[in-house]
């Protein structure tokens, strides 16, 4: 396995670490996430790294473990491992949710400290309550957010700015093998271009300097152009790899 590889799937646990899931199976070297909800990452199978099962016995097997839940299977179909994407052509899978994953060392990386910026190893209510905002979460995302938090392992920070009073911007990091994993990132669209998101992830940043990250990776949506130039903009100058999801029509 070359130096990249290696990489490659040390971000890929990490960025899986940094979201985990409420239940994981693995099967043959795929690993089912299932969370219920409709966050993708927690609720999809996952190729794991070394020997796995072919893309025929993955299907099989992911097919009656989300039976089971009542759940359409759902794949995420990492570049670093793309044997399922000719299997799934053939049963019928859709392809959505196009997303890069980028990288940092964290000593290149721009040096934000925002004093304004509050950092807790713990969300709190105001924290929860501006990410259900923002992101328009029904009763069972926000259960399953509040649930999610509380698998995290490892050191963490929940970080928050405000504005007029109120939480404005916000983000989580969790550092898993010397690695910042960026996460939940949000600015509320009232008070978006005045750079509060770049506050808060750069003192996020900074915060896991400190902590003793060496390098920093996250996950963002391809054509998300606005989140893409605020990470440009700390030093994220990287792309390791992409992923894809994949779905089974289901016939109305």
């Amino acid at each position: 396995m070359t130096v990249e590889d290696d990489l490659n799937w040390r971000v890929e646990q990490a960025c899986r670490e940094g979201w985990p899931a409420a239940t994981e199976t693995v099967v043959e070297g795929w690993l089912m996430r299932r969370s219920g909800g409709r966050i993708r990452r927690t609720n999809s199978v996952n190729p794991l790294r070394g020997n796995r099962a072919g893309p025929a016995e993955a299907l099989a097997s992911a097919e009656t473990f989300y039976a089971g839940y009542g759940q359409i299977p759902l794949f995420r179909v990492p570049g670093v491992a793309g044997e399922m994407d000719a299997v799934l052509d053939q049963h019928g899978y859709a392809v959505e949710g196009g997303t890069i994953h980028l990288y940092a060392d964290i000593d290149a990386m721009a040096r934000v400290r925002d004093e304004k910026v509050v950092i807790s190893a713990t969300p709190g209510e105001d924290w929860f309550g501006a990410r259900f905002r923002m992101s328009g979460y029904d009763d069972a995302d926000r259960r399953i957010l509040r649930e999610m938090t509380g698998l995290i392992v490892g050191d963490r920070a929940f970080v928050s700015c405000e504005y007029d009073s109120e939480i404005a911007a916000l983000a989580y990091g969790v550092i898993r093998d010397g690695l910042l994993v960026v996460e939940s990132v949000e600015t509320d669209a009232r008070f978006r271009q005045q750079g509060l998101g770049r506050r808060t992830v750069g003192s996020l940043i900074d915060w896991a300097r400190r902590a003793g990250a060496t390098a920093a990776c996250l996950q963002v949506v391809a054509d998300n152009v606005p989140g893409r130039a605020l990470y440009a903009s700390l030093g994220f100058n990287r792309e390791l790899y992409r992923y894809h999801y994949r779905r089974k029509a289901v016939a109305q």
